[in-house]
């Protein structure tokens, strides 16, 4: 079932519907409540808001984009409003989050010190940076719709992208004079091309 499919089933009152875009989507969601939130009881909220609020707007989906950033722009949105809300400023661990599939093993790497300084060092981006950076290495989205959810222009995000990568590098060989890097990169090649040549 395509998007705008499961979109009018939804608009015509199917609960099957409406039921299917939460399992289909509902862990991506999560996640990103979870990198805001950095707690699963934030997180947890977060996500039920968004579904929430997505059924009430659903009939405002025109398909300019997929559905699935179309939730995770409501989940940015939710997640921030959320965080102005409590006044804190959001912690994350990385061992915990539900990674997505595209690059998930770099963080089961053997060496759990290596994870660790990998973990601090994502923490270390700015914001927008590790926005980017998630989106994209653990949603595995297109910058097009990276750029929609940070609503930001295309070529802001994929900046973003470029220099949270960049950023990585030089906190890790600072840190571990390459030791770390060796690790991770097929990853960091990998990411590289992505900026280089993704969507």
């Amino acid at each position: 079932m395509s998007d705008s499919e499961l979109v009018a089933a939804i608009l015509q009152g199917d609960r099957a519907a409406f039921e299917l875009m939460v399992r289909l989507y509902h862990r991506s969601v999560y996640a990103l409540a979870f990198r805001f939130m950095g707690d699963h009881g934030g997180a947890d909220d977060v996500t039920q808001d968004t579904l929430l609020k997505a059924f009430h707007a659903i009939g405002s989906f025109r398909g300019d984009s997929s559905l699935k950033s179309w939730l995770l722009r409501i989940c940015a949105n939710t997640a921030k409003n959320a965080l102005r809300s409590r006044d804190r400023r959001p912690t994350v661990d990385i061992e915990d989050l539900p990674l997505g599939r595209s690059h998930a093993g770099y963080l089961r790497m053997e060496k759990a010190q290596t994870a660790e300084l990998l973990r601090v060092a994502v923490e270390k981006l700015p914001p927008k940076q590790r926005q980017a950076l998630e989106l994209r290495i653990f949603e595995d989205l297109p910058f097009k719709e990276i750029a929609e959810i940070m609503d930001a222009p295309f070529d802001t995000a994929k900046a973003n992208f470029r220099h949270a990568i960049q950023n990585l590098k030089k906190i890790l060989e600072a840190w571990e004079g390459g030791r770390a890097l060796e690790d991770l990169q097929a990853a960091f090649e990998s990411w590289t091309d992505e900026v280089d040549d993704g969507p």
